[in-house]
């Protein structure tokens, strides 16, 4: 996928006025079953802890995506192969990339990945990153309810 196949701003914003965006998030554990979290340097969620992940893009296969978003969020390619597929889930913000009075529609699709916890991480997306346990995060102030959803729902109890 190269970069002629993303949108320009002023298409990419009538697109979300018009459509749910389809994103992969990529719950990540580490082997002590600690999540990894990254700290949102944009909108929507900017500030708050939140799971990586990105957008499929126009033409993109999910398979495609999800090697380019891991390889741009872990800084590790890997395969829809190496991951269990969690299930969709729908995110509603009141604000957008570009504007804070502007809605964002996402149905994402979360998978769970396993990885060594010796990551180098981009700082494109997320200013810091932490390891958090589930009971950790779950109490966590700062991370987002939406990313607290992925761990309310009944395939994580094994994990806690």
């Amino acid at each position: 996928m190269t970069r002629s196949n993303w949108l320009r701003d002023e298409v990419f914003s009538s697109a979300i006025d018009a459509v749910p965006l389809v994103p992969l998030d990529f719950l990540v554990f580490d082997p002590e079953g600690r999540v990894l979290l990254g700290q949102r340097n944009n909108r929507p969620a900017k500030g708050w802890y939140f799971v990586p992940g990105g957008r499929i893009r126009k033409n993109e296969t999910i398979s495609a995506a999800f090697q380019r978003l891991t390889e741009a969020e872990l800084c590790r390619l890997m395969h829809v192969s190496d991951a269990g597929y969690i299930g969709f889930y729908e995110h509603f913000y009141d604000d957008s990339v570009f504007d804070e009075r502007q809605s964002t529609h996402y149905i994402v699709n979360a998978f769970e990945l396993d990885i060594d916890s010796r990551l180098t991480l981009p700082r494109k997306q997320h200013s810091s990153y932490v390891w958090m346990t589930v009971e950790e995060l779950m109490a966590h102030d700062k991370v987002h309810e939406y990313t607290k959803d992925y761990f309310r729902d009944t395939p994580y109890k094994t994990r806690l």
